[in-house]
């Protein structure tokens, strides 16, 4: 099966490749800088739906676009074999609607972590030395379990093949006319995208949308399921790691201390 890595593509546009990269690169040190400050759930108000919401988007950007190369790589390749020199715009049309895809899961994160923000640490008032709530606990075991059991559904696994080989979807969604058609193919992949990562993204939610470590453990993840070769079996790794990790969490309180503070 091809994929979405190919080298034809990352060597047709090493250029967006790069500039992917570098705005992923500079999410991340916002990121970094706004974390001493944030709770580890954004948990409150609808007044803080807006911070909420933008602290969101800056987190896809960072975990999500290096792996959405390839796809904007390709669309790159589409556009410029149709004649049109300005390409630049089409790719960033294409990438706003991809982010804002994930803006709306957004949307869905911000309701589940406004409960689940009194479960983690940070949310319950205790200490780091305390450790992490029973709630909080069986909260994360469970989301991970769920996240796990959907990386073996085949629900994951259409939309993973979407994601690792889309040059179909782009010729045919390149068709698309008026001003906004990029923005929609954006949106349209964006969806497939969501599919296939929403129970990792969960995961986030549930051991606190600020933990660093977390993230980059879930960038590492989505990257490899898209890009490798041997993605998928990757995939089904990381799924059966998820469940055991989320069946023994409630009874190790050394991985709980690891994982959750």
């Amino acid at each position: 099966m091809a994929t979405s890595a190919s080298s034809p593509g990352r060597r047709s546009s090493p250029a967006l490749w790069a500039g992917l990269f570098v705005i992923a690169a500079f999410a991340w040190v916002l990121l970094i800088r706004q974390s001493p400050g944030m709770p580890s759930s954004m948990a409150g108000t609808w007044l803080e739906f807006g911070q909420f919401l933008l602290l969101w988007v800056i987190m896809m950007a960072a975990m999500m676009l290096p792996s959405v190369a390839p796809v904007s790589s390709m669309y790159l390749t589409v556009i410029r074999s149709r004649g049109n020199g300005k390409a630049v715009a089409p790719v960033a049309l294409l990438l706003a609607g991809y982010l804002l895809a994930w803006a709306g899961f957004g949307v869905v994160a911000f309701g589940i972590s406004w409960p689940l923000g009194k479960l983690t640490p940070m949310g319950t008032g205790m200490s780091a030395a305390m450790g992490p709530s029973r709630l909080a606990i069986w909260s994360a075991a469970i989301t991970l379990v769920v996240a796990g059991a959907y990386q073996f559904t085949p629900l994951k696994a259409w939309c993973l093949r979407h994601c690792r080989s889309p040059l179909g979807f782009l010729l045919h969604f390149g068709n698309y006319s008026g001003r906004l058609r990029h923005v929609r193919v954006g949106l349209y992949h964006g969806g497939y995208c969501v599919g296939c990562c929403w129970s990792l993204m969960l995961v986030l939610v549930a051991v606190g949308v600020m933990n660093m470590a977390w993230m980059v453990a879930l960038t590492a993840v989505v990257f490899v399921e898209k890009v490798w070769r041997s993605g998928a079996a990757f995939g089904y790794a990381v799924g059966g790691a998820m469940l055991l990790t989320g069946l023994l969490l409630p009874w190790l309180p050394t991985m709980q201390t690891a994982l959750l503070s």
